[in-house]
């Protein structure tokens, strides 16, 4: 008996395929199949520049083998810059941009064709590329890190189809490396001082990679021995601010909802320990780390992404990383219209709920994915709405308060509308901002109330503490009991609480609430730990009291 004999090779292979190719077709076939053929003609005569040769080209797609690693990427990049000028030329309906992966490996040859894995790698590579950009294996990159004067953006490892093993990938930006360092100096981004006023709307219905955080391999891992806090019994998990590729600063309020969606909707499970928004949001704009992440805030798990908007196109990437074995768990690129929004956000968190092995009850479930509209108008006014509140001026409370008013507007029965605009009410008292503070926060009173009677997330420990500053402690105390019920993942809950019992004496029930509120945040506001300090002092704790207040006056 014999066995058949294959050759095999190690090449260098180069996978292209257009973005959009479909609306490209749907809107003009003739003109799409006109670019293409051009844009083909280009990538064919630099590829073979380069000394490599186009294997097949099937439909939109692409495929080259290089003898040289070396000459792949750097036809790879060339061909982009190329396109890119080519594109310049053409209205911004009719672009064709195409993703590119590069792969080293090894292949089966079969007269002009080649298989095997490492024509899959890189057929899956190019997948995570963003339209007009490239992606590598890590195995290209060992070859060419020092070779080209390229920078490389570390993506992690993902696991693709049809592949056995996870797969290191990075993204490779087309600015020489030297102009890429200077602008890779982090950016300072004003710390979460107003960070308090965010605990407010935390559960407001309205709000809740592979990114552009720069990592270098290899990936470290967070020992929970050198965690700020124990692990808790149950999955942990950190939500980063999912990165805004928009180009376009007005469209953070967009990334940032997403986010706040994400966190608020893992929230409302108890089989789930969430850090709060707060505390993820101060690694916005930073460089950060999984496993420092990990390693602050005392979890286990990690979700990162990204948010590119484009007219009513976006484009959403999210991974799941496992903070203390550095394994990612999970991956997904979304690219849909706007209007799908909602159901990306359900299927993230349902994907990472599965990826956890958490079992939801029916109940749970249901509650989980509920959401207070189906009018992606109104929650996008909301989103822009939160954007300004949380800036905690009088101008930007009253921009919060009628972008509210108009997604009430567009969507009557909108209760995450109605939590935030109590809040603009409440935040007038604060801000010395009403003629009449008694009749303010009587209307935020009357607010929050309709909030909940639509079903508004976050609500009941909002009118627990308004009913509070209404001198209604009884009231305040059950509506308060109620929201860290509903909710015992959320740090806001467990503040308002803490605040309510504070007032009324109950000093060693508001210790235990603050300490909840402060293990969900771990970078709470100077406000929240002063409170705990009080709670701390008044309980005869006073070592803890100082070492508290002394935390506070730094964050202060």
């Amino acid at each position: 008996m014999t066995t058949e004999r294959v050759k095999r090779k190690l090449s260098a292979i180069l996978s292209a395929d257009v973005e959009g190719y479909s609306g490209l077709m749907g809107e003009d076939e003739v003109a799409t199949v006109r670019t293409l053929e051009n844009y083909r003609k280009v990538m064919a005569d630099l590829i073979q520049q380069h000394r490599g040769r186009v294997v097949d080209s099937p439909g939109d797609n692409l495929l080259a083998e290089f003898a040289s690693v070396v000459d792949a990427v750097h036809c790879a990049v060339e061909i982009q810059q190329v396109l890119k000028a080519k594109n310049a030329e053409l209205p911004e309906n009719r672009r064709m941009e195409f993703r590119i992966g590069v792969n080293l490996g090894d292949v089966i040859e079969e007269g002009e064709r080649i298989y095997g894995d490492g024509v899959n790698i890189a057929s899956r590579v190019e997948g995570l590329a963003e339209g007009g950009g490239i992606c590598i294996s890590g195995t290209v990159y060992e070859h060419i890190m020092n070779k080209l004067a390229l920078a490389y953006e570390y993506l992690g490892e993902h696991t693709v189809k049809n592949i056995a093993k996870p797969i290191q990938v990075y993204r490779v930006p087309m600015e020489p490396r030297v102009r890429k360092e200077k602008k890779a100096g982090l950016r300072r981004w004003q710390k979460a001082a107003l960070a308090a006023v965010a605990i407010l709307v935390l559960g407001a219905a309205a709000v809740a990679v592979w990114n552009s955080y720069l990592r270098l391999p290899p990936m470290e891992v967070a020992s929970p021995e050198k965690m700020a806090f124990p692990l808790p019994e149950k999955p942990s998990i950190a939500v980063l601010p999912f990165v805004n590729m928009s180009g376009d600063p007005e469209q953070e309020y967009f990334s940032d909802g997403i986010t706040e969606e994400i966190i608020t909707a893992l929230s409302k499970t108890p089989k789930l320990f969430v850090i709060a928004r707060n505390s993820t949001f101060t690694y916005k704009g930073k460089p950060v780390k999984v496993q420092q992440v990990g390693r602050e805030l005392g979890v286990k798990y990690v979700l990162e992404g990204s948010v590119r908007k484009a007219g009513d196109k976006v484009r959403i990437t999210a991974q799941l990383v496992d903070a203390t074995t550095g394994h990612h768990l999970w991956a997904e690129r979304y690219d849909r219209d706007i209007k799908d929004i909602f159901a990306i956000q359900d299927d993230i968190t349902k994907q990472i709920i599965t990826a956890l092995q958490v079992k939801l009850t029916v109940g749970e479930s249901a509650r989980v994915y509920e959401r207070d509209t189906n009018s992606l108008e109104a929650y996008l006014k909301c989103l822009q709405a939160l954007e300004h509140h949380i800036r905690f001026t009088k101008e930007d409370n009253l921009i919060s308060r009628r972008l509210a008013e108009e997604a009430i507007s567009i969507d009557p029965e909108y209760g995450g509308a109605y939590t935030l605009l109590a809040t603009t009410h409440m935040v007038d008292v604060w801000l010395r901002a009403t003629k009449s503070p008694k009749q303010s926060l009587g209307m935020a009173i009357e607010l929050a109330r309709k909030a909940i009677t639509l079903g508004g997330a976050g609500s009941h420990g909002l009118l627990g503490w308004l009913y509070a500053m209404a001198r209604q402690h009884d009231k305040a105390i059950a509506e308060c009991q109620q929201a860290v019920d509903l909710d015992p993942n959320s740090a806001g809950a467990h503040t308002w609480y803490g605040m309510v019992l504070n007032s009324t004496g109950r000093r060693e029930e508001a210790v235990h609430e603050f300490e909840q509120a402060v293990r969900l945040d771990p970078f709470s506001p100077s406000w929240v730990l002063r409170s705990l300090g009080t709670a701390y002092s008044a309980t005869g704790r006073y070592e803890e009291a100082i070492a508290t207040f002394k935390k506070a006056v730094q964050k202060a």
